[in-house]
């Protein structure tokens, strides 16, 4: 069994005559998502009501862990009312990783150093018996090594893209899906109005899981995503017909990360040292080849962040509950390297190395494309 600790308050200090608890930590890593704070707050509850633990926030995910933020206590009048809040109470970062860490030398040149051991001394120095990594894929793939090291860690996946391993579905994605739905039944309303053609662009990297539910429910006519590279003719060729048809709009749904058949994808930000580049700029793209190749009116909307932003629907609230009671379930069992995970209706336990590496992308051959396309919405 882990060994006990006393419990502490916020300041740090020992709470004499309460008995003993095991004192556990939570960080929160990546981009942020909604249902973050709903993770949080089940972490707490069931820590300290199933088990009587102490839980203790660490900010600013892996990079507030090496370079001792203050952490953060979490008492339960403090995580009740953090359901509906969307981000993150602890700050989330995409920096931080302790296998590769920038230094600066003093002629201006860097190197990159591993300073894992650094990260699992602060655990110790911190008094943590566990601790639970909420994250995406680079949050997952720390947490791995780190437990190949010795630490005790748990994941909880977390990424509104939808693309993580081991798990039908992750929180974020719903809240994500539908912000990105509203925008385009709001655009449609427009489109009809002005006879135009409405471009959406939507988060997506790798995988186009946003932008082919948006599409399919809200009604477009394209869905261009990463994993079919597009043909802007065969676009050109379904708004045409779409006219002829009497309808004199159109709706086209396009991933961040799509790019044209024989192309790259398009990055507004190029990578630049070790800063790596931003995408983008997809949408403008694709509607300017629409407007040089038919009559008619073009506009885009580029959605950005406002996807990650805002409450999480009650889908991904219960989802992030359910993933954060588990997940205190497997520190119970000391699953360490298991991140909780959805198969069907059941939350399982998964391997965090089963996980990550690959992202889970759209099947262009799977079930859910072709249905698309017998609802006469093309991929380019």
């Amino acid at each position: 069994m882990l060994r006990q600790l006393p419990r502490y308050n916020a300041c740090g200090a020992v709470v004499r005559g309460r008995g003993v608890v095991k004192r556990i930590g939570i960080l929160t890593g990546g981009g942020d998502a909604p249902g973050l704070n709903a993770v949080i707050r089940a972490v707490v509850l069931t820590a300290r009501n199933r088990y009587n633990w102490e839980v203790v926030g660490i900010r600013e995910g892996y990079d507030g862990l090496l370079h001792g933020a203050p952490t953060v206590g979490l008492p339960e009048e403090q995580v009740r009312d953090l359901l509906p809040r969307g981000g993150t109470i602890l700050g989330a970062v995409n920096r931080g990783n302790p296998f590769s860490r920038i230094v600066q030398r003093a002629d201006g040149t860097a190197s990159v150093i591993d300073v894992s051991q650094e990260a699992i001394r602060r655990m110790d120095d911190l008094g943590l018996d566990a601790l639970v990594a909420a994250g995406g894929d680079g949050t997952m793939s720390i947490a791995q090594h780190l437990v190949d090291l010795g630490a005790r860690i748990v994941g909880v996946p977390k990424t509104i893209d939808n693309d993580l391993n081991g798990t039908d579905v992750t929180f974020g994605f719903d809240s994500a899906l539908l912000t990105a739905t509203e925008a385009l039944d709001k655009l449609q309303t427009t489109a009809e109005s002005h006879h135009r053609v409405m471009v959406l662009e939507v988060m997506g990297r790798d995988a186009g899981w946003i932008a082919l539910h948006t599409g399919v429910a809200g009604g477009a006519d394209a869905i261009l995503i990463p994993e079919i590279p597009f043909d802007i003719d065969v676009v050109v060729r379904k708004l045409e017909a779409v006219r002829r048809a009497g309808r004199r709009y159109s709706l086209i749904v396009v991933a961040e990360g799509a790019a044209p058949r024989g192309g790259d994808q398009h990055y507004y930000i190029q990578a630049r040292g070790s800063a790596a580049g931003r995408l983008g700029g997809i949408g403008y793209i694709v509607g300017n080849l629409l407007s040089e190749r038919t009559q008619a009116e073009v506009r885009v909307t580029v959605l950005g962040h406002v996807q990650r932003g805002g409450q999480p629907t009650p889908r991904d609230r219960w989802l992030a509950t359910r993933f954060g009671h588990a997940v205190v379930q497997l520190i119970a069992e000391e699953k360490w390297g298991y991140m909780a995970g959805l198969r069907g209706t059941e939350i399982v336990p998964v391997r965090m190395s089963d996980a990550i590496g690959k992202p889970k992308r759209v099947a262009p051959d799977g079930a859910q494309v072709p249905m698309a396309r017998d609802l006469g919405i093309v991929f380019g």
